[in-house]
């Protein structure tokens, strides 16, 4: 006997299986096959047999992968002990522009458990310049757009969506239920009141802020900085928007991602930036 993964699952074959014995068990309908990471579009290919510890992947084109068969490629990427915290995290972000957008999009390619996303404004035209939407959303609101477009890149996210204006008496609400906040507003006094009223409400969850993200300034001066034991900023906290000094992709594609990838080293046990 030998053991092979077939979309990321362990099972046990004869030795001398064939490809095509394979597929006919766990896939009939496949018109994608990847064996060992290299497609296989000749017919001859599916009469080799496949060998220990060989990987496998059926895909049929245009089919969304079952939450089981998604669960196993996440695992297999990420690892099991990775991939089972991830899952079970619960992520706030307090708005959905250029920031929170990326950071949403990132959380759920990694798979989190779930998202908390608030936002009361609608797409507009010039969002497009550094918010992660398409012509599509314009005139949507930004949850309702966010929803669509996670859930056509990892549909087993829980998403909760909340179209309300963040103030500091509905905070203790909105993200009661969060492991960790990303704070992704556009101006100083948003993010003072974000950053002081959820540490009011939940003094011990982490808070993930970015500050100073304007122009196209080297990506060198973008750092993750751990201000206290509950505060991360993201940025250079030096560059604010203004003439000549715009909101641009690069830049504020490069801190969202910086908050996201601090969020999970929160989630992996990580204390320093």
């Amino acid at each position: 006997m030998i053991y092979i993964f077939v979309n990321e699952r362990e099972y046990e074959v004869i030795e001398g299986t064939t490809l095509r014995e394979i597929k006919e068990v766990h896939k009939p309908d496949a018109d994608i096959i990847i064996w060992n990471g290299f497609p296989v579009n000749d017919e001859s290919n599916l009469t080799k047999e496949v060998k220990d510890k060989d990987h496998i992947v059926f895909i049929k084109r245009g089919e969304i992968p079952s939450n089981d068969e998604l669960e196993y490629l996440m695992v297999a990427r990420h690892s099991p002990g990775v991939h089972e915290k991830v899952k079970k995290s619960i992520i706030g972000i307090a708005g959905l522009g250029g920031l929170g957008s990326t950071v949403a999009i990132a959380l759920a390619r990694i798979g989190i458990g779930e998202l908390v996303l608030v936002d009361f404004d609608i797409v507009e035209p010039s969002n497009l310049n550094r918010q992660q939407y398409f012509i599509e959303h314009i005139g949507m609101y930004k949850t309702d757009a966010m929803k669509t477009i996670i859930q056509k890149i990892n549909p087993y996210v829980k998403i909760k969506t909340y179209r309300e204006k963040i103030n500091p008496d509905n905070v203790g609400v909105l993200f009661k239920d969060v492991h960790i906040l990303v704070e992704a507003f556009d101006t100083a006094e948003g993010k003072r009141m974000l950053i002081e009223n959820f540490h009011k409400y939940f003094p011990d969850k982490p808070i993930v802020s970015a500050s100073g993200l304007a122009g196209y300034f080297s990506s060198n001066s973008l750092k993750v900085r751990k201000v206290t034991s509950y505060l991360y900023i993201i940025g250079d906290e030096e560059n604010s928007a203004g003439p000549g000094v715009g909101l641009m992709s690069p830049r504020v594609g490069i801190a969202g991602n910086l908050q996201a990838n601090t969020v999970l080293r929160i989630i992996m046990g990580e204390q320093t930036p």
